[in-house]
């Protein structure tokens, strides 16, 4: 017998598996020639229709979700209403929510757009008469279109928050409604309205922002009340203190995907106070940054937002799937962890500043359960502020001191010791209510809580806390660049530890971030072309470009920049600093950067140079012409603009109206013999409506356009009937010449 070698063996595995795909390949082929015969027997290339499964007609999607006995049962034990009042709860809790928005930008911009809002908008609407129903649509049962009345709410200030129960079906049916809904629109684009539910803007209010202030938000995604925090860090009289503050906001997310959505939703503020991070905010990671003495230490903030992940059964009137899903065990599910980012944040807050937690929930598990233990905790630390005074005009309950515990079973655990064994797991003795000693300790009667009823808004929990002394076992920076511990007696304390180092997070690598040196070789162009105040350190800009051409040049205060160099390594920063220049090749101009639209706030205060003043006639000329080949010429703006032009070469500039109750600065481009301003659709519209002037062109009605296309219509059978009779006449004379 023949030994079978290694070759031979070779061959037959390689043998085999040529078989295997030579079948599975036949095996396809022969699957391929049956579904073409069979889709010929079908008819010739026909596709088969299958029926497709349609819902019920008696099956109503609110019916079947706004509706949980458990809910029922589990709120009514906590008394988070008076029983006279619960009926009205429920019944408000089964309603849509109303759409809630606020104005932004600069306190003379906000107030100029509620003006334009008010008069083109609002009033209007007080006269109006709803269009009446047409026999199909009362026929088909649909309701008639309901009066809209805009409500100022009164607990925001300077009236630049507003609710609107404004639905989609009057949006279709009533010309006036269209048109308010299209300007939402387009000032939610530009940044100058955030549609935002009522009840989320309060956190920022309380937080007590000022534009010293460094200010941490730990769960900042989508951004609404990160851009609010914003506003209030330019909150400033003085011109420059208001472009660039002295403190700053560290934004942060768990989630690497809406921290993108952050970024959007930073950048129409145009701050380079910013700065965006993706971390998970219970094992925040210490911020570094240089101290007066020159030492490297961690960052003690001034303000610290919590708005933690929550069961959001508070939102119940806009997320109709919470009333399917809701159990009375979700809070004590996240109870964990809203504790340890909660807890993270009073360690990384300073002594005197101000930490606000906040839920879209009604449990007091996830509520007043995790302020009661981070008062026991902190052991005198910490203490509750009554902030009442704060919120003028808002209706409000006081924070719960008693509440029950029930598991998935609805069954009521009254005590630690009564917690049944498969539930050990779930419950722990620090959800229990405090005891009466304790009641008068803690005072979570100052916690606010906000139900739909009261003000027709979404259900909602806030609780301001004040750190008054460092927490038990915090280590204390003294000045002579000691570490001082103290550390209680105590066991039953808060120990403070650094969190564990976790690897780093996974997702798309973000380029790092480089500041200009004292050598930068574009700097010296850029600042003899735009003169930039002496004042101003050429450290501050940056580029995300360390060999080649830099395409953008960004911005940011001296903070965040110390910030970036000390933390660039050990910190996932997803973005940070305002672009203010653009790379622009153009041979007619002495400098290779133009000026940015996008980073206009900032730099204009910081240059002497390539700045005129236009009328407002000017402007509006500019931003009605967006033709790129034929823009306006420098002969049709009026005189004065005409002289300061003279004087000016090819390249970049910026255009500045000035009136008692608006500013606008626009940038643009200085040609030979034209100007152009560099401005986006949605902006234009917005700068011609501050200016009242017509914006026809950039916006279209569809009911107009709707009224137009019928005319056309009745016209064109109007004509068509005349040329008939025309026909016929013609044909009754052929027939009486023929008779004839």
């Amino acid at each position: 017998m023949r030994q079978i070698s290694a070759v031979d063996i070779v061959t037959a595995v390689i043998h085999n598996y040529s078989a295997i795909g030579f079948a599975s390949s036949v095996v396809r082929a022969m699957g391929r020639n049956w579904r073409k015969q069979h889709k010929l027997k079908e008819g010739a290339g026909s596709r088969v229709e299958r029926p497709k499964r349609e819902r019920p007609p008696t099956t109503n999607y609110e019916e079947l979700i706004r509706e949980n006995k458990d809910f029922e049962t589990y709120y009514k034990a906590q008394k988070i209403v008076p029983e006279e009042e619960w009926d009205t709860f429920i019944s408000c809790m089964k309603e849509n929510l109303p759409a809630a928005f606020r104005l932004t930008g600069t306190k003379n911009m906000a107030r100029s757009l509620l003006h334009v809002m008010k008069k083109t908008f609002f009033e209007p609407l007080s006269e109006l008469v709803p269009p009446q129903l047409t026999q199909d649509e009362l026929d088909a049962g649909e309701e008639p279109v309901k009066q809209l009345k805009p409500l100022c709410l009164p607990w925001y200030p300077d009236n630049l928050a507003w609710q609107l129960n404004l639905t989609r079906r009057d949006i279709r049916r009533c010309e006036a409604y269209w048109q308010l809904h299209q300007f939402l629109i387009s000032e939610t684009e530009t940044g100058n309205i955030s549609r935002q539910e009522a009840v989320s803007m309060i956190p920022p209010l309380v937080l007590d922002v000022h534009p010293h202030h460094k200010v941490l938000d730990m769960c900042a995604a989508p951004g609404s009340k990160t851009a609010q925090i914003i506003e209030f860090l330019h909150n400033s009289e003085d011109e420059l203190s208001a472009a660039i503050p002295q403190g700053i906001v560290v934004a942060n997310d768990a989630d690497n995907r809406r921290c993108y959505m952050l970024t959007h939703q930073a950048k129409r503020l145009q701050s380079p106070a910013i700065i965006i991070t993706n971390h998970d905010a219970a094992f925040m990671p210490n911020i570094h940054h240089s101290r007066k003495d020159g030492s490297v230490g961690p960052i003690k903030f001034d303000r610290i937002l919590c708005d933690v992940p929550c069961s959001g059964d508070g939102t119940m009137r806009k997320n109709f799937d919470v009333w399917s899903k809701w159990n009375p065990v979700n809070g004590a599910n996240l109870h964990g962890l809203q504790l340890r980012i909660a807890r993270r944040g009073l360690e990384m807050l300073s002594v005197g500043g101000r930490l606000v937690y906040s839920t879209c929930s009604l449990n007091p598990l996830e509520d007043e359960a995790i302020i009661q233990r981070l008062l026991i905790e902190a052991d005198g630390s910490v203490q509750l502020v009554d902030v009442s005074d704060q919120l003028p005009g808002l209706k409000f309950m006081p924070g719960l001191e008693d509440w029950t515990l029930m598991n998935r079973e609805m069954e009521i655990i009254k005590s630690a010791e009564e917690i049944p064994v498969k539930n050990t797991n779930l419950f722990n003795k620090h959800l229990f209510p405090p005891s009466a000693e304790m009641k008068e300790k803690l005072n979570l009667c100052r916690c606010v809580r906000i139900l739909p009823h009261h003000q027709d808004t979404g259900g909602f929990f806030v609780a301001v806390l004040e750190k008054v002394k460092a927490l038990p076992g915090e280590k204390v920076y003294m000045e002579k660049d000691e570490q001082v511990d103290q550390v209680q007696s105590a066991k039953n304390t808060q120990r403070i530890k650094q969190p564990p180092k976790k690897k780093r997070r996974q997702g798309f690598r973000e380029e790092p971030y480089y500041y200009f040196e004292s050598d930068e070789v574009v700097w010296p162009g850029i600042d003899a072309f735009y003169g930039i105040r002496k004042e101003v350190d050429a450290g501050l800009f940056l580029s995300r470009t360390k060999q080649g051409k830099k395409r953008n040049i960004y911005f940011t205060n001296s903070l965040i920049k110390d910030i970036v160099d000390v933390n660039q390594d050990h910190i996932k920063i997803i973005n940070t600093g305002v672009k203010v220049l653009v790379r622009s090749d153009n041979k007619g101009a002495p400098c290779d950067f133009r000026l940015a639209q996008d980073g206009s706030q900032v730099l204009l205060p910081l240059i002497t140079q390539r700045k005129i003043n236009v009328t407002k006639n000017d402007l509006v000329i500019m931003l009605q012409n967006d033709d790129m080949e034929m823009p306006p010429e420098i002969v049709t703006l009026d005189a004065k603009t005409q002289e300061q032009c003279t004087d000016l070469c090819t390249g970049a500039i910026a255009f500045i109206y000035k009136a008692d109750d608006v500013t606008i600065e626009l940038v643009g481009w200085k040609g030979n013999k034209s100007v152009r301003a560099y401005v986006a659709k949605n902006d234009r519209i917005h700068y011609l409506r501050l200016l009242g002037a017509d914006t026809s062109k950039y916006e279209k009605n569809k009911f107009a356009e709707q009224r137009d296309l019928d005319a056309k219509n009745s016209s064109d059978q109007n004509s068509s009937v005349v040329d008939e009779s025309v026909i016929n006449n013609d044909e009754n004379e052929d027939c009486i010449e023929n008779d004839s």
